[in-house]
């Protein structure tokens, strides 16, 4: 079977063919490698006089070169270039706008002693009331309207309703199967068209 010189594919072996070398980032020497150097180049490494280097595709995911219209503008993927995360800690930009709602109960108090109870913040400040616990009396009356009722509202510390979660990194891969990648060091030299 023919190839063409710099031609990668994926093989299941763990080694790599005759005239075949793996695509994990290897120095090789220009001497005698003129025709594969010649299409390389340094766009993978090396120092373009005596050496060049293999592409390295060992844990990577070969992507296409070309432009692409994404969310933000264009992206462009150039050869050589690398990108990605093996792993990706999410943060509050990353998550869709969304609220928390807090359900409570209006409930006439039977106690006027805050005696194992908490008591929520009032100043709005993330603090906390801590033992001892003042002695405060949360009954308020309030002017009913003749023939009405009314209903008291408080509004709650930002403490009330707080974050979670232990912003830990997730692996940020698709499923997998591993496989080597091989470049071809020796066939048909690729005519431009």
């Amino acid at each position: 079977m023919d190839c063409y010189i710099g031609e990668i594919r994926a093989f299941a072996g763990n080694y790599a063919p005759e005239n075949w070398a793996l695509c994990n980032g290897a120095t090789l020497p220009i001497n005698g490698n003129e025709a594969l150097y010649s299409l390389l180049g340094v766009t993978y490494g090396g120092n373009g006089v005596t050496n060049f280097n293999l592409p390295d595709l060992r844990v990577k995911l070969p992507v296409g070169a070309g432009t692409i219209s994404t969310q933000g503008g264009t992206g462009n993927y150039v050869l050589a270039a690398g990108g990605g995360a093996t792993t990706v800690t999410l943060t509050e930009a990353n998550l869709p706008p969304h609220t928390h709602t807090l359900t409570g109960i209006n409930t006439p108090a039977i106690t006027s002693s805050p005696v194992n109870n908490m008591l929520a913040a009032s100043n709005g400040n993330n603090s906390t009331v801590t033992p001892p616990y003042p002695d405060v009396n949360l009954y308020t009356t309030l002017p009913l309207p003749a023939g009405g009722t009314t209903t008291p509202n408080a509004t709650l510390g930002v403490s009330a309703i707080s974050n979670t979660g232990g912003s830990q990194a997730h692996q940020n891969m698709m499923p997998y199967l591993v496989v080597n990648f091989i470049i071809a060091t020796q066939g048909l030299y690729p005519p431009q068209d």
